[in-house]
């Protein structure tokens, strides 16, 4: 049972993106959508990973911080809240990606990796360090940490791609592309 539990634990933090995953898959399914396959991914990626991720950690860190401090296998202090709000952040860049231009896509996904990979070496130097094998510090949080701003900027680049490729749609944050006309335009006097 002990077992269970510690791997139950360990592999909560794959619940966002098990979800993303699932509703990308079959949201893409759809037939009559306007959105590239990339787009969809990319805004389940965003918002439901990070945003919802990002939201699940704000809520945990400020209402159970006792409970997350054991699972990451430290004692309670003061910088849950600090961690809370830093997740807050990375929840609300999550719910932004969806109206953001590519450029702030690249941002989003920059600034979350900034603080999820730092959050990675973390647990990293804690477990090696320290031997800490708690399931929050070890376990898929670090899949999670590592791979979610990871694949916000490959599904950013994707969709900014396809846009690009479109005929007649500008991509976000870039220029329309322009039709040069091959005739030329005649004036009479």
């Amino acid at each position: 049972m002990v077992t269970t539990t510690y791997l139950l634990r360990a592999a909560t933090p794959l619940l966002f993106p098990l979800i993303a995953v699932i509703g990308a898959t079959f949201h893409a399914r759809r037939k009559s959508l306007k959105l590239s396959s990339a787009e969809i991914w990319f805004r389940w990626w965003a918002i439901v990973a990070l945003g919802g991720g990002g939201l699940w950690m704000t809520l945990s860190f400020l209402f159970i911080p006792d409970f997350m401090s054991e699972m990451i296998g430290f004692t309670l202090s003061p910088f849950a809240t600090e961690i809370a709000f830093a997740n807050l952040g990375i929840a609300v860049t999550g719910f932004r990606a969806l109206k953001a231009s590519y450029r702030e896509r690249v941002t989003i996904g920059i600034g979350s990796g900034m603080f999820l990979w730092g959050a990675t070496l973390g647990h990293l130097n804690q477990w090696l360090a320290n031997g800490d094998t708690a399931p929050g510090n070890v376990g898929a949080v670090l899949i999670y940490d590592v791979a979610i701003p990871l694949l916000i900027l490959v599904f950013a680049r994707l969709s900014h791609i396809t846009k690009l490729n479109e005929p007649d749609k500008p991509a976000r944050g870039g220029l329309a592309k322009t039709r040069i006309a091959t005739e030329p335009v005649t004036h009479t006097p």
